[in-house]
């Protein structure tokens, strides 16, 4: 019997230190990448404004190749949105464009089955092409579990976000100026 009160006492106490300890944690993530293309910020921006070609250069249409998805409000600009029912690896959700502004900035929020995120595109001339930066920020409040989990967004997503955005430079610089 001391042994069992013993383990609950361990169990409860590393359950109030992971609780605790959550809170000196941050409240939010940020994970971002950048890339270069050879075409103009118009260009990149087109592509980005919509979510028409967004398969052809998402990192996740890959993981599952059945996920349906469906389109929403205008085709492309502020209230475009796309929503996804797939398999385990990609979930269900959608994205809407919450913010566009002309060669730019692309905000879209975006919603994985209730757990809310922001992606930003910032699109800046770069010479005769363009520097695009993929940004995500997730807002984690006082949720323990969201907070210990925000320090591994940067290695859960970051190699999704460089491999979209190769896909990215390659579909656009393999199209005709």
């Amino acid at each position: 019997m001391r042994i069992i009160k013993w383990v609950l006492a361990v169990i409860v106490g590393l359950g109030l230190l992971a609780g605790v300890g959550s809170l000196l944690l941050p409240a939010s993530t940020h994970v971002e990448r950048a890339i270069t293309i050879d075409r103009s910020p118009e260009q990149v921006y087109a592509t980005l404004n919509s979510f028409e070609r967004f398969s052809a250069w998402s990192p996740w249409a890959e993981y599952d190749p059945q996920a349906r998805y469906t389109f929403e409000g205008p085709a492309s600009g502020v209230g475009a949105r796309m929503r996804w029912v797939g398999n385990r690896s990609v979930g269900s959700g959608s994205q809407q464009i919450t913010e566009s502004i002309p060669h730019r900035k692309i905000v879209v929020a975006l919603d994985f089955d209730g757990s809310v995120a922001r992606a930003t595109y910032l699109i800046e001339p770069a010479g005769s092409g363009t520097r695009l930066t993929w940004a995500f920020d997730s807002d984690h409040g006082y949720n323990p579990f969201g907070r210990w989990l925000g320090l591994l967004f940067d290695r859960m997503i970051g190699a999704d976000y460089e491999k979209g955005l190769l896909k990215l430079k390659g579909l656009l610089e393999s199209t005709q100026a």
